[in-house]
């Protein structure tokens, strides 16, 4: 490995660092020669047989309602037979019968049944979820007509008067006679009716015109101005007369 010249003896520390380069060099010089070691494969565990479960036999198939043992037809089969029909119930026509009697309920509950165009859903005694208030419209048995004032039955003496009061059909409450009973009678509510061609007053009072005699019977009466209506002469003039007020005033005078 080194060039020595003659008569030059080598060391012993340069010999041995000879040797072990030579052999360095020849072990690496086989493992270059030597072809790639295959990795051993790894052994595949033997297979075992899976032991497979049996079967269960088939059961016997519900067909069309009854239970047939296998070796009957089945469906698609030649010799199968469909089953009996089951009778329907006929709910369609049951449910349209029912829906048809409820609207006829319906209609038969809300048809006015008298001249004041009450239905029989308000002629129900309601008296027992009523609030009692002033202003409230109540109506008995009879065709009389109340509001409650100041814990006093007062009665709407006329049609007039209850549409100057500005009621509709919608105020009125129809109770039992015991529950009117519980109030005190007030003084009745009257409409007074004026032409502007004439200075007479007149009270209106089951579809007749009765004659207020003087100031000083119309305030003895409890009335005020604002129960005043106005209309025409001749709306008026078409009223039937009714007694003066007071009844011995005479003959009542044309507006």
């Amino acid at each position: 490995m080194f060039d020595r010249t003659p008569g030059q003896k080598p060391t012993n520390s340069a010999q041995i660092l000879d040797l072990l380069l030579d052999a360095l060099l020849e072990r690496q010089s086989a493992r270059q020669a030597q072809p790639p070691a295959r990795a051993p494969e790894a052994e595949q565990p033997a297979s075992t047989p899976v032991a497979q479960e049996p079967r269960p036999a088939p059961s016997p198939t519900r067909n069309a309602g009854r239970l047939h043992k296998p070796d009957e037809p089945g469906p698609g089969e030649e010799g199968w037979e469909p089953p009996a029909r089951v009778p329907s119930m006929n709910l369609d026509r049951a449910l349209s019968r029912f829906l048809l009697m409820v609207a006829v309920l319906i209609i038969i509950v809300n048809i006015p049944l008298n001249r004041y165009g009450v239905s029989l859903a308000r002629m129900i005694p309601e008296s027992a979820s009523l609030i009692i208030r002033d202003g409230l419209v109540l109506k008995g048995t009879g065709s009389e007509i109340y509001i409650l004032q100041n814990d006093k039955l007062r009665w709407i003496s006329s049609l007039d008067a209850f549409e100057h009061l500005g009621l509709d059909w919608g105020d009125v409450h129809v109770v039992e006679d015991s529950f009117l009973a519980r109030f005190e009678q007030g003084a009745p509510i009257h409409v007074l009716l004026k032409c502007d061609g004439s200075p007479h007053i007149y009270r209106l009072e089951n579809g007749e015109k009765r004659w207020i005699r003087d100031i000083d019977t119309f305030e003895a009466e409890g009335h005020v101005w604002e129960d005043v209506r106005f209309v025409s002469c001749p709306y008026l003039r078409n009223i039937p007369d009714g007694p003066s007020i007071p009844e011995d005033a005479g003959p009542p005078p044309q507006p």
